[in-house]
Formats: C-alpha cells, sequence, structure tokens
C-alpha cells in the first residue's frame, strides 16, 4: 500500500503518470480500461488509501483538504494530498480508463469521515470541479450517489445556523441537475409540516403587552406550514380571515416612517439574519417596527393566496365563490400595506408580482407530469444535387382538399391514372350507415357515419343520380331514410319502408298528371277558341289534377263499399264530369276513358 501511495501522490502532471501506475499494480487484461473485477479492486485500494490520509491528517490536528500541502513560493497552487487523489480519480473517470462512479463514492466517504468544518471545504472542491463532474459520462454514473450525500449533509446541518452552506448545496443540486429532473421536484405539493413555529400559550407575568393579538399574530404561521388545510375544512378558513384582519388592522393603525423603514431594513450587504424570527412576547413590539419583518408577514400571505388560487386543481380543492371574494379582499389590503412599507414599497411590491406570475408556469409545468425542456437540434437536410428546392404549399382552406394536393405530389400519375374517377354503387355506398343503424351493432352516436358531414353530402349526391326515391325520403325520415330498405335490418325496416296505399297514390297522380297533359297538347290545336279556353281554364285545370289525385280509385271504392264496378265506374265518371264542367269544359270523359282527339 505504501508503495501505491508513493506512485498515485507524486508530484507530476497527471497525465504522465495515472494510468502507468494502474497498469503497474493492477496489471489489467486490457491496457486501457479495467474490468469489473479489476475496478472493483482499485476502488476499495483506493478507498483504503483515503481512510489512511484521512485519519493522519486528523492526528496531525490540520485540515483534511490541507494535509500534505507542500509549502513552495513558486508554486501557487500547491494542494493536500487528498485534493491530490481526487483530482487524479477524477482524471482517469474522465478518460474512462476506470469506472465513472468511482470518484463520486470517493467523495461520499469523504464527506461521512469529515466534520462540518471540513465538509464546507470539500464542498468547495466538489463545486470547483462542477462542470466535469456534470459530464454525461460521470453523470450517469454517479447522480444519485452525488444526490445521496448532499442529503446527507443537509440532514447533518443546521437550518438556524447553516444557511449559508445549506443554500450552497441546494444551489449546486439546482445546477448539477437538469431542470427536468423529477428527484429534484414535488410533485405531489406536500408541505413540511415539521417546520412548526413555537409560541408562547400563557401571559408573561409583569410585561404589559396585549397578548391577544401576540397569540393571534403567531397563530396564522400554522396556516402558513399547511396551506391546504384551508380548503378541507371551512371553519378553518374563516378563522383564518378573521385572524388576519385583526394584524392587517394593526399594520394599518401602526404605519412606518420613511426614517424607520430605513433604520430597521435588513437589506444590507453586511446584514445577515436567520430564517425564522424570534417569538418571545417581549420583542412583539420591536419587530412590529421593523420593516422586514411586516414584509416577510405579507409576502407569506401573498404566496399563500397565490396557492389557493394555482390553476389546475380538483373540483374538491378549488375555493367556493365566497372563499374567492373574500381573497380577492384580503389581497387588495395586503398589496396595499406593502406598497406603503419602506423603503422602496412600490419596487418591491412589483418584484413580487412578477415572480408569482412566472411561478404560474412552474404550476402549470408540474401539473402536466414535468416533461423534459430539453430538445434535440434539428438536423438541416441539404437538398440534392440538380434538385429545386419546392416552394411550401399554400393551405387550400379545407382539410380534404389539402390532403389530396399533397397527395397528387407524391404521386406523378395521380390526374392520368384511369381509375381516379370512380363512382360507387349506391348500395355499397350506404352499407356502412346501414350497420350503424343496427340496434345489436352497438355503435356509439359519436362513431356513427351520420354524423360524418361529408359522408352524408356525397350520399345525397349519388342518391340524386342513381335513387331518387330514396333521395325523396330525405326530407321525411333525415339522411337515414335515403339508405335503401333492402340493406337495413328487419327490425327498423318497418320504420323507413313505404306503405302500399301511398305508391299507389302516388303512382296514379302521376298518370292523371300525364294524361291531363296530353288532353291539353291535343285540345290546343283545334280553333282559336279552344286557346281561350285554355287561357281561361288553366287556374280549373290545377284544381283538378289535385281533385283527380285525391279521388280514390274504382278497385279501391269496391272494396269500401262493396258495390258494383258499374256503379264506381259511373261515379267516379260523374265526379269527374261535374269538375270538367267546373273547370271550363275541357275535358268531358271519366278516368275509364282517354280524350278523344279533335278533328
Amino acid at each position: 500500500m505504501d508503495a501505491f501511495r508513493d506512485a498515485i501522490l507524486q508530484r507530476a502532471p497527471i497525465e504522465s503518470f495515472a494510468l502507468k501506475t494502474v497498469q503497474e499494480f493492477i496489471q489489467p487484461q486490457r491496457q486501457t480500461k479495467l474490468a469489473q473485477d479489476e475496478n472493483q479492486m482499485l476502488e476499495n485500494m483506493l478507498r483504503t488509501l483515503l481512510q489512511q490520509l484521512v485519519a493522519s491528517a486528523a492526528q496531525s490536528g490540520e485540515q483534511i483538504m490541507e494535509y500534505g500541502q507542500l509549502i513552495d513560493d513558486n508554486d501557487k497552487n500547491a494542494q493536500g494530498q487528498i485534493p491530490h487523489l481526487l483530482d487524479v480519480v477524477l482524471y482517469l473517470c474522465e478518460k474512462e480508463h476506470v469506472e465513472g462512479g468511482m470518484i463520486f463514492q470517493l467523495l461520499e466517504d469523504l464527506t461521512e469521515m469529515s466534520t462540518m468544518k471540513n465538509c464546507k471545504d470539500v464542498f468547495g472542491y466538489i463545486e470547483s470541479k462542477q462542470d466535469i463532474l456534470g459530464k454525461q459520462e460521470l453523470f450517469a454514473r454517479g447522480k444519485l450517489v452525488m444526490l445521496r450525500t448532499c442529503n446527507q449533509l443537509l440532514r447533518r446541518l443546521s437550518k438556524a445556523n447553516d444557511v449559508v452552506f445549506c443554500g450552497r448545496i441546494l444551489m449546486f443540486l439546482a445546477h448539477f441537475f437538469p431542470l427536468s429532473e423529477r428527484s429534484a421536484v414535488n410533485i405531489k405539493g406536500v408541505f413540511n409540516t415539521s417546520n412548526e413555529t413555537k409560541y408562547e400559550k400563557d401571559p408573561p407575568k409583569g410585561i404589559s403587552v396585549d397578548f391577544n393579538f401576540y397569540k393571534t399574530f403567531w397563530s396564522l404561521q400554522e396556516y402558513f406550514c399547511n396551506p391546504a388545510s384551508l380548503t378541507t375544512v371551512s371553519t378553518k378558513w374563516q378563522k383564518f380571515s378573521s385572524s388576519l384582519a385583526v394584524v392587517l388592522n394593526t399594520f394599518d393603525a401602526q404605519p412606518l416612517s420613511e426614517e424607520e423603514g430605513e433604520a430597521n431594513s435588513l437589506e444590507e450587504e453586511a446584514a445577515t439574519f436567520n430564517i425564522k424570527y424570534l417569538t418571545s412576547s417581549k420583542l412583539m413590539g420591536l419587530e412590529l417596527k421593523d420593516s422586514s419583518f411586516r414584509r416577510h408577514i405579507l409576502l407569506q400571505c401573498l404566496i399563500l393566496f397565490d396557492y389557493l388560487r394555482a390553476p389546475g386543481k380538483n373540483d374538491k380543492d378549488v375555493p367556493s365563490e365566497t372563499m374567492k371574494e373574500e381573497l380577492r379582499s384580503c389581497e387588495d389590503r395586503v398589496k396595499k400595506l406593502l406598497e406603503i412599507t419602506p423603503p422602496k414599497g412600490k419596487e418591491f411590491l412589483r418584484a413580487v408580482e412578477h415572480i408569482l406570475e412566472r411561478e404560474k408556469n412552474w404550476v402549470w409545468w408540474k401539473r402536466d407530469g414535468c416533461p423534459p425542456f430539453e430538445k434535440q437540434p434539428i438536423e438541416k437536410k441539404s437538398p440534392n444535387a440538380g434538385q429545386k428546392r419546392r416552394k411550401p404549399r399554400w393551405n387550400l382552406g379545407n382539410k380534404e382538399l389539402s390532403q389530396l394536393w399533397r397527395w397528387a405530389d407524391q404521386n406523378k400519375d395521380a390526374l392520368t391514372d384511369p381509375q381516379r374517377v370512380k363512382t360507387p354503387d349506391i348500395e355499397d355506398y350506404w352499407k356502412p350507415l346501414a350497420e350503424d343503424m343496427d340496434p345489436s351493432a352497438g355503435i356509439e352516436d359519436a362513431y356513427h357515419h351520420k354524423n360524418n358531414r361529408v359522408y352524408c353530402w356525397k350520399g345525397l349526391r349519388f342518391a340524386a343520380r342513381q335513387d331518387l326515391e330514396g333521395f325523396s325520403r330525405f326530407t321525411d325520415l333525415g339522411i337515414e331514410g335515403v339508405v335503401p330498405v333492402e340493406l337495413l335490418p328487419p327490425e327498423v325496416r318497418s320504420k323507413y319502408q313505404a306503405k302500399p296505399n301511398e305508391k299507389a297514390k302516388r303512382a296514379k297522380k302521376e298518370e292523371t298528371k300525364g294524361g291531363s297533359t296530353e288532353g291539353k297538347l291535343m285540345g290546343g290545336g283545334s280553333t282559336s277558341e279552344a286557346e281561350g279556353e285554355v287561357g281561361r281554364g288553366g287556374e280549373s285545370e290545377a284544381m283538378e289534377s289535385d281533385a283527380v289525385a285525391d279521388t280514390p280509385t274504382p278497385e279501391e271504392e269496391q272494396q269500401r263499399l262493396g258495390g258494383s264496378d258499374t256503379d264506381n265506374g259511373q261515379e267516379a265518371g260523374q265526379i269527374e264530369d261535374t269538375e270538367t264542367e267546373e273547370g271550363g269544359g275541357l275535358m268531358e270523359t271519366d278516368l275509364n276513358h282517354p280524350p278523344m282527339p279533335i278533328s
């Protein structure tokens, strides 16, 4: 071990002896990269050497990061043996000669063996090597070890006395891990309820202080510690709002002057203060005159209000309308107090509002599952040699037209293809809609073909060309009535099937109209008087056609009355003769005899 110690800690350029020393003592199978068991052997040797150096530094009473440092006036960058050993291991890990997580394991061992005073120096070394440790080949191997090391340091530190060191560790983690790292994000929004503010419950003797106001003031910290409890129980919000109103009224009644604000301000560079204020009742009067103390409380109020109105909450966590009105009124009072609190109250309020507005972006990002911010760079592809770059196509204003344009652009023979124009058969086209109309298919209404406007519009065009009878049913029965009856399922066919008497009446009406037209054409060639009669009888002829269409046929009349064919025929003829006489005498025959030509 002594030979390995002397070889690994020699004062020379690291690249000149680091790999050579490892090859000499480990004797790896490969010259430049160690196998798994060889890495484990080297790690054990390095951890043992590190323990010996820390123990020697403790015995000598020196700082561990300065132990073994050579005094050389010419070398301003002289360092101790432990930083030199860490540099050698870091070089080997960076060049991938050894396993990348070895340096992180040594740093964790060093922090565990060091006192808190020495840990500050160790962490200073970690901060100086942040860029190298953050490289992808090293970060992927040791990020969990580094996170564990920092968390152990935070647990050992005092939140009241080591505030600056805790801040250094948190800032390092924020820079070391990527922005979208889920391990550094409080996804569930859990509050640190263990941060309890303790204050006096019983009034002290011999001190003149408004103890009721004292208890009311410090009781607000219970709600600031866990804002989620205000939305679950309505009585808590009422108690909080009443206590806050008392505190705000006191701030209004005791405004601070510019002189008091500047005298008690803690914003100077040399000023240092703890993260928590003292809660002694004896200090209540002095703390109310401190502008920083007031700003601290008012800022807590704005943060709580912003949380209660945060976007993306569940329905059960959303405040009621009454609560929203009280929130707005309280927020306005708090902002006015911040604005009049010296020094530079307006500037401070604008900065707080800007920060809270940006906080909404982070809230939405967490609610969306923390998607990564990093995006891969877009590869720029150069156009092929000799090929002109096509200009971007314009949007044709319709999704289908734009899609047809792109399809024709990809297929050069699209316009010359003989199968390009092909009208489908009417039964094949309506078959999907007929299947949707089957109740046993269980098609949801959202996926029904009748809700597809393009499909229905094309179907009506096909029906107007190939199926006029089905097209005529669209007015009464809708798009489902246009579907051919033979395609429909048996249980819904009767609803859309035309009745026999309606078909007969429609056919008789068309036949009567055809006969009337023929009579008019024949009667028009006799004399000029006939032409006058035609002009005078136009209106009567229209009335005659409607009457004939509504007149039952002789077969229907015979079935209804049970009479003879002759009687029925005469009756129909009489009705026709009467109507003809009223219409101007153009047609004197009944429906059973065609009109005779006029000679």
